[in-house]
């Protein structure tokens, strides 16, 4: 199961809180891989915010494996923590983050998929 989404657990599929699922009661707490543990959506958005590196470097190598269409070699992660550290310099925007993705080496230089020209 994926940790994060335990905490989002009391919202519905367009976002509206729930307290329950049917009649039984919603349990939002979970811990991370690391050993953080939290109790509710709001703990979990503490204990992200606690490491805003850490969550930029997850989230860039979420959005660059997306992006290549591959999963990450080790030749890829000097990109992504360099995109890390420019997100940081911008304020961790969504944006930066996906702007040096597309601007990066190992996207810029993908192979696509021959099978579908």
């Amino acid at each position: 199961m994926d940790p994060l989404g335990f905490a989002l657990e009391n919202f519905d599929a367009i976002g509206s809180w729930r307290d329950k699922d049917g009649n039984f009661p919603i349990d939002s707490s979970g811990s991370l891989p690391d050993g953080h543990s939290f109790q509710n959506h709001e703990e979990l958005k503490g204990i992200l915010k606690a490491d805003k590196d850490a969550l930029a470097l997850a989230v860039t190598e979420k959005l660059m494996t997306y992006g290549l269409g591959r999963g990450l070699e080790r030749y890829d992660r000097r990109a992504v923590k360099e995109i890390a550290r420019r997100a940081a310099a911008n304020e961790y925007k969504f944006s930066s983050i996906l702007f040096e993705i597309v601007r990066s080496m190992p996207f810029q230089m993908r192979k696509g998929d021959k099978s579908k020209s």
